[in-house]
């Protein structure tokens, strides 16, 4: 019988420890802006909730980077598990605006170091050939536990929400607590089953350059389309409830087939983007996300509500991969760290910024403005990828 090699036990740990960190913050996704209008927030401040987890990452991101190629990738991993644990106590008796804002904060936090560290060992494991693949896998992982723990989530508010004594800040109090049990054993698979992949080189003055023309061009894309997309979502379920007079169920529902898609289709869009090459996806997913994005404003029905998010998933599944596939294939072995650093600084920038405007577009310019600005960004974003960067994957044809 083969031995099972030390990178497939490292991957496979990884793997479940995104999984079970993952539980607690795919509910927020429904109930964040929700329970922001319960205690008060107004539309710029949900988006402030969405800024406040970006802020952090952006702003340290470039400079953790630099670290992780410099000390190692496990340090950053753990005190990205840590992060989220603590995150996750702090959501629990979040029931103010400021309380809720700087749970988020600490969130940010644990994001900026357990996913840097994630991407740069998947990049250190895997060959060149399987890395979309492997993007994609650790992907699935996050879909598959954020499913779980939604599903949980949700009947847990379901099933109190009628009972007299309890208030949704209840409720939410004590939703919080139970997600500490699988936070705390996504880290027990963090600390006990990944060890360090950062490279050995005999060359020890060996030095790439970390701003290459191409890295810099994502960058520039990523912090476009990233702030634009970061500007829609937070509002997305406000603008649902309003428009489509849908509740928090129906909603759930009508994004589960989208959920099931997102947990299963990424490694095999990454195995496309292996055999196929990285700028075809990233250009296919961004016009599907700007095809979805235009077509919120004039939906009609729960129906087509399904039906869209489904077709924006099956756009994000072909183009993530390829995207963070593109960011190792142009970076040298020995500045992963750096390169990834760069790379979702630029997003998390995006991310930061994108919310706030958002937020006071739709209180300002209209409900759906936001929606058809996104529109233009993406389409612009395709174009530029389609133009100016360049393909560094073999093609296989």
């Amino acid at each position: 019988m083969k031995p099972i090699r030390t990178e497939k036990i490292i991957f496979t740990n990884l793997w479940w420890s995104v999984f079970w960190i993952s539980f607690p913050f795919g509910v927020l996704s429904f109930l964040l802006p929700i329970y922001g209008r319960e205690i008060g927030a107004s539309a710029l401040e949900i988006g402030g909730f969405f800024s406040a987890f970006s802020l952090v990452p952006a702003i340290i991101r470039p400079f953790l980077g630099k670290a992780l190629d410099r000390w190692g990738r496990r340090p950053f991993l753990i005190i990205g598990l840590v992060g989220y644990l603590v995150a996750t106590i702090v959501f629990s008796f979040a029931g103010t605006v400021l309380m809720l804002t700087a749970a988020r904060f600490l969130q940010g936090i644990g994001a900026a170091f357990l996913w840097i560290a994630t991407f740069t060992m998947i990049a250190d494991l895997a060959e060149k050939s399987g890395r979309g693949h492997n993007f994609g896998s650790i992907d699935e992982a996050s879909y598959r536990g954020g499913i779980i723990g939604t599903t949980i989530g949700l009947t847990f508010v379901f099933a109190l929400q009628g009972a007299t004594d309890w208030t949704f800040k209840k409720i939410w109090f004590w939703l919080f607590l139970i997600y500490l049990i699988p936070t705390a054993i996504g880290l027990l698979y963090g600390l006990k089953g990944t060890k360090e992949t950062l490279p050995v080189f005999e060359d020890n003055n060996r030095e790439s350059k970390p701003f290459s023309k191409q890295l810099l061009i994502l960058m520039g894309i990523v912090l476009l389309t990233g702030a634009s997309q970061a500007m829609v979502w937070p509002l997305l379920m406000i603008f649902l409830q309003d428009h489509l007079s849908a509740g928090i169920s129906s909603l759930a529902i009508a994004y589960l087939p989208a959920a099931l898609i997102s947990s299963f289709l990424p490694s095999r869009m990454g195995k496309m983007t292996d055999r196929w090459g990285r700028k075809g996806p990233m250009i296919i997913g961004l016009l599907v996300g700007a095809a979805a994005s235009f077509a919120i404003p004039h939906l009609g029905s729960i129906l087509a509500l399904t039906l869209l998010w489904c077709l924006e998933t099956i756009g994000y599944t072909i183009s993530i991969p390829a995207e963070r596939a593109f960011v190792a294939d142009i970076a040298g072995d020995d500045i992963r760290g750096t390169s990834y650093g760069l790379y979702t600084f630029s997003y998390f920038l995006g991310a930061a910024i994108g919310p706030l405007a958002g937020g006071w577009l739709y209180d300002n310019a209209g409900t759906a403005m936001p929606f058809y600005l996104n529109t233009i960004v993406l389409i612009i974003g395709a174009i530029l990828v389609g133009l100016a960067l360049k393909e560094s994957h073999p093609v296989n044809g």
